[in-house]
């Protein structure tokens, strides 16, 4: 590889040296993404008569993936994980923003976030999680109309390669069997 070839992107287009960019340079490196503009651009939200997160709890726990069920919030699998595990808290009430949360949705959000930590800590033996809510369309709520809490277990060695540089994400296990271990190891004592 030549050093004309090294200073071109992945689509042959010459990369521009952030040298003579206006800042401080800083100890971040950044990964450029554009091909994430067309989401971000114009986002693939549901109508609110088709929100997944309103419909899941009228389905079969099995069948939505939901894995415990609150009396203000539930907790089902993301259907495109990040992590195997990769779990949301909804709320049953179809809001957009955590500050339309009522007290006890709110409680109940929480009690069921550290419910999930727990078993998904037994289940899998994550080292740590990513928990966060993108709270509006503009903020990248992938359903922005209806609030849910993401939770990801985290293992010290789950970044590689693949997300980087081929695009692609490696899940191990099939939704169905992570959402059945999870709903069984599930306590009965929990928020409900």
């Amino acid at each position: 590889m030549t050093d004309q070839d090294a200073a071109r992107g992945l689509d042959g287009v010459p990369a521009e040296s952030a040298a003579g960019f206006a800042a401080v340079p800083d100890a971040f490196q950044r990964l450029w993404t554009p091909h994430r503009l067309v989401y971000i651009e114009s986002g693939q939200q549901p109508d609110d008569d088709a929100c997944p997160f309103c419909r899941a709890p009228e389905l079969d726990d099995e069948q939505a993936l939901i894995v415990a069920r609150g009396t203000h919030a539930y907790v089902l699998l993301n259907l495109f994980p990040y992590n195997s595990g990769h779990l949301l808290v909804c709320p049953y009430r179809h809001i957009g923003l955590y500050d339309e949360a009522t007290a006890e949705e709110v409680a109940e959000i929480g009690a069921l976030t550290q419910t999930a930590m727990r078993v998904l800590s037994e289940t899998s033996g994550c080292q740590g999680f990513n928990i966060g809510m993108n709270q509006g369309r503009i903020a990248g709520a992938g359903i922005a109309a209806h609030l849910h809490q993401h939770i990801v277990p985290r293992w010290a060695l789950d970044s590689n390669f693949f997300p980087i540089i081929a695009g692609t994400k490696a899940v191990p296990r099939l939704l169905g069997e992570v959402r059945d271990e999870i709903a069984r190891a599930w306590p009965s004592d929990s928020p409900q």
